[in-house]
């Protein structure tokens, strides 16, 4: 089979795929005024601060605004309204969100997303986010003991790692020239998992772009004293130095081939192997400093760690196993931007617009967090409790509710309803390591 034919039935498959992606997506329109106004409060004030920088920008005033644009790419997404001018005829016939009703052109809408800086986005959702986890803060519901834990003995506790997007179906400008699927990029994240909101995130327009790209941004704004937990993909001996230099802590797992020299046996029994250990062979590609290789057993299996914090007392092995398996939010968070909020779809194949697209994609995921922490909230349920994806479905048959006049409060009938709607996730099985655990010791 000839190259060109491969390349055009990866596209065909790929194509199929989306399909089924976007007929398994959740309808949430007509929207409800209530669930608007969350995220007009979210957002707006946000959107309103960026004017400045959008004139500074060289940016005419035109019906798009910015403030109209930002409305349009988020409920393009919320609402999943499924194309450019769908969008259009909706603003046009009924407003979105904070935008009153205007006559705009498909043309129009779509060259704006292709030219339109996605810089503005980004900075309105690193705006919001602060915000976001000082509302986070503010609420009163109960943390798993692990999690509870580690809040009392970090500044914080995140998780790093990348994502490559999937396929441009369209191509647009250059981009046609290429033959065959191309990918819309790579995304990472650092995400505060606590919280589950995500701290930064950035793009990167190489889909091939290796996740050791990312580690200077992702440490330059770490707080001192948070404690980051990354997979092998980031495993570099300076990256360990600079971070433990910085004030850092990490947790990870350690390459399988990896060389170290034991300097002191902290613990050992038939379950756990605790020991300092010198990592590296050569001079000049050994960590400066000690750092410490965890192995705990279960299930007849051996599970490694590596971390920069060689006090027991500050962490110790068996919360080392089970801090490391939440990790695994930022990976959920990726599949929630993804597949539920439709980030596997994308509407141009514009650079400029995919990085729109990411941003607010990101932006309406943090929304969908914050929704999702005020039902558990109210359930009086530590958030792991509660499904994301189950409260933002949850949405349409509170809107329906709302306008048979039934309901005025989406908090209060997502919690009244939330183990009809599923929004109440079903127990899972105890872990033999006791309720430190939250998931099992491997990445699932």
């Amino acid at each position: 089979m000839s190259k060109k034919r491969t390349a055009k039935t990866s596209t065909v498959r790929h194509t199929r795929a989306i399909q089924r992606d976007r007929r398994t997506q959740p309808t949430i329109a007509p929207s409800a005024p209530q669930v608007e106004g969350r995220l007009a409060d979210l957002v707006h004030p946000a959107t309103l601060a960026q004017v400045a920088a959008f004139h500074q920008l060289g940016l005419r005033e035109r019906i798009l605004t910015l403030p109209v644009m930002v409305a349009f790419v988020l409920s393009l997404i919320w609402r999943q309204l499924g194309s450019v001018s769908e969008a259009v005829r909706v603003l046009g016939e009924e407003g979105l969100l904070w935008a009153e009703p205007r006559a705009v052109s498909q043309q129009a809408a779509s060259e704006r997303l292709r030219r339109f800086p996605p810089a503005l986005f980004e900075r309105v959702l690193l705006d919001v986010l602060p915000r976001m986890q000082q509302r986070w803060q503010a609420r009163q519901r109960p943390l798993p003991p692990a999690l509870a834990w580690a809040h009392e003995h970090f500044a914080a506790v995140e998780a790093l790692d990348g994502s490559t997007l999937d396929a441009l179906v369209r191509k647009v400008g250059l981009l046609r020239a290429g033959e065959g699927p191309l990918l819309a990029g790579r995304m990472a994240a650092r995400l505060d998992v606590l919280s589950r909101l995500p701290r930064q995130v950035w793009y990167e327009e190489d889909a091939r772009a290796h996740d050791q790209r990312f580690w200077e941004r992702a440490v330059a704004t770490l707080a001192p004293g948070t404690l980051l937990l990354f997979d092998t993909g980031f495993l570099n001996y300076a990256h360990f130095d600079q971070l433990t230099e910085r004030g850092g802590w990490f947790l990870t797992r350690p390459a399988a081939n990896a060389a170290y020299r034991v300097e002191r046996v902290l613990a050992a029994s038939p379950t756990c192997q605790d020991r300092l250990v010198r990592l590296g062979s050569r001079k000049g590609h050994r960590c400066r400093r000690l750092m410490r290789l965890i192995e705990v057993r279960q299930q007849g299996r051996w599970y490694r760690y590596l971390t920069n914090v060689t006090d027991p007392r500050r962490l110790a092995a068996e919360h080392a196993a089970a801090l490391y398996a939440q990790r695994w939010r930022v990976e959920e968070a990726f599949n929630a931007v993804k597949r539920l909020l439709g980030l596997a779809y994308f509407w141009t194949g514009a650079v400029n617009g995919i990085q729109v697209q990411v941003w607010a994609t990101w932006l309406l995921y943090a929304a969908l967090v914050d929704l999702t922490d005020a039902v558990a909230e109210a359930l009086a349920v530590p958030f792991q409790g509660v499904s994301p994806e189950m409260v933002y479905r949850g949405l349409y048959h509170f809107t329906q509710a709302h306008h048979r006049g039934e309901a005025d409060d989406p908090v209060a009938y997502l919690a009244a309803k939330a183990k009809r709607l599923g929004i109440l996730k079903r127990k899972r099985r105890a872990s033999p390591y006791g309720q430190l655990h939250l998931t099992t010791l491997a990445d699932p």
